[in-house]
């Protein structure tokens, strides 16, 4: 593998994936769809090993710059090829729909057109699971073999001088395709592993294997795939919510499933800022929704009934809440119970908020990124302090010093091109007709890679399905851009990144 380039090891990928929906669709009778997979697997593998025999011996994976450019094609070439069988086996769609959707999925964001999932046949459920799943192990993946030695997405925030020389002293030592295929092999038995162990606790839990299946893939990919529409409808009801609460923890710190990467410290998961911040905002949100809603609550005439209301309302907006920050975007089924309860609607803006901070970096979330917030907020905190008082000395040790300096410096312009993107996607889609409201969270759904936000943070649902398709390709090319980040595509620009 580190003599192959990264992208032919890509397609090689998908063309083994679709062997998966190829069974399936020939076990249930439709073998237009089988043949559509099948000889996308024939093809795609002949095609990819014919370019592997025209590129060998060229090096290119020597340099981390020709797998960064490797990752961008993954995310701009490879929709295309893994939407056609999609389009094959159901040609009452455009292609454009079909790649929508491939793009969705490849970047974990788990938008989709068909409002519906029985729209859908299972074998197309399962690719759409199959491509989320994949794309959440590539985030796995190239964050700690491609952005670290780069000092980009999220690893800018902690990184000092010598951190910075030991990245490239890493560099220098392995071979980045060496490097790539170590990662590799080292973290995909985790991802595998940690998603079949909660495929099995949902079915111990009473789903069926199927729905398990996608459901482990959608959590652990971030994606919010699902071939019910969600886990409101699963039959392992509170249990499945519990299970699947407690795997968030892989979205808010990469100190959960990584310890020792890309030549950082060892840091204890219950000591590393991410997850401490994360807590935070999972805890501290629900208490202040729950709180507005027990003010708003009528008087009811059985106490025992009205605290065992309280307890679901506030375990739905706990569980929605970490969904959303992790941008899987499942929502509980007890969170329309709070308004139920109350009366009051729970604001949409809150999980747009939610979304646009996202999870941890080097993890499957996207959003700016906890660590990126929690510098700036180092470096509100200790403004603050200065205006209190002016000749006071900041402690708290060398590494957090940098992270409320350097760090923040570098965290809030990342922020203000995140904003930017925003508003470019907005004054975009108005172009093409969406209205303002609805363009503003389709645009954070792309950016921060969270789907199923569109359905829940607006007064009422939008609708993929509705919107042009002009307006489907802005989304995808936004989804992208939030996947890679936008100082990923400036160090593509950079002519001194093209020198090296």
């Amino acid at each position: 593998m580190a003599r192959l380039p990264l992208f032919v090891v890509m397609v090689w990928v998908a063309a083994l994936a679709m062997l998966g929906p190829a069974i399936m669709a020939a076990a249930a009778g439709d073998f237009r769809g089988a043949r559509a997979f099948l000889f996308g697997t024939v093809l795609y593998g002949i095609g990819a090993g014919l370019i592997a025999i025209a590129m060998a011996g060229e090096g290119s994976q020597n340099r981390v710059r020709d797998q960064l450019l490797a990752l961008l094609a993954a995310y701009v070439v490879l929709p295309f090829l893994l939407a056609l069988p999609f389009y094959v086996a159901l040609p009452r769609i455009s292609f454009v729909n079909a790649w929508f959707e491939m793009v969705s999925a490849i970047t974990t964001t788990g938008a989709t057109i068909f409002d519906s999932p029985s729209q859908l046949p299972r074998y197309l459920h399962l690719w759409r699971s199959l491509v989320g799943w994949l794309g959440g192990l590539l985030a796995w993946v190239s964050a700690v073999a491609i952005f670290a030695p780069l000092v980009i997405g999220g690893f800018e925030v902690r990184a000092s001088r010598a951190s910075a020389a030991r990245y490239e002293h890493l560099s220098d030592v392995a071979a980045p395709g060496a490097r790539l295929a170590r990662l590799t092999r080292t973290l995909t038995p985790i991802y595998v592993g940690l998603t079949g162990l909660l495929w099995i606790g949902l079915m111990i839990a009473g789903d069926d294997s199927f729905r398990a299946l996608c459901h482990a893939m959608a959590v652990l990919a971030t994606s919010g795939i699902s071939p019910s529409g969600g886990i409101v409808t699963s039959p392992a009801g509170i249990w499945g919510e519990v299970l699947i609460f407690g795997f968030f923890a892989f979205a808010l710190s990469r100190q959960t499933f990584s310890q020792r990467i890309a030549g950082e410290d060892k840091t204890p998961v219950w000591r590393d800022p991410e997850m401490r911040f994360g807590l935070v905002l999972i805890f501290s949100v629900p208490v202040i929704l729950f709180l507005r809603h027990w003010l708003a609550a009528p008087d009811g005439d059985g106490i025992e009934e009205g605290i065992v209301q309280a307890l679901r309302a506030f375990w739905g907006a706990l569980f929605t809440v970490a969904s959303f920050l992790t941008t899987t975007g499942f929502e509980s089924r007890a969170w329309i119970g709070a308004a139920d309860w109350s009366g009051l609607n729970t604001p949409g803006l809150i999980l747009v908020g939610l979304a646009i901070i996202g999870g941890g970096i080097a993890t499957t979330a996207g959003g700016v990124k906890l660590l990126r917030i929690y510098a700036l907020f180092l470096h509100g905190k200790r403004e603050v302090e200065r205006l209190v008082h002016p000749n006071s000395v900041g402690g708290h040790g060398p590494e957090v010093r940098r992270i409320r300096r350097e760090g923040a410096q570098i965290a809030w312009v990342f922020f203000m091109l995140f904003a930017m993107s925003i508003a470019l996607v907005m004054v975009l889609l108005s172009l093409t007709g969406v209205q303002f409201e609805t363009a503003m969270v389709l645009g954070v759904s792309a950016l921060s890679t969270t789907g199923p936000l569109a359905l829940v943070a607006a007064e009422t649902p939008i609708s993929f399905a509705g919107i042009p398709e002009t307006a489907k390709m802005i989304l995808g090319g936004a989804m992208v851009l939030g996947r890679l980040e936008a100082l990923a595509i400036i160090a593509l620009m950079n002519p001194e990144f093209w020198r090296r």
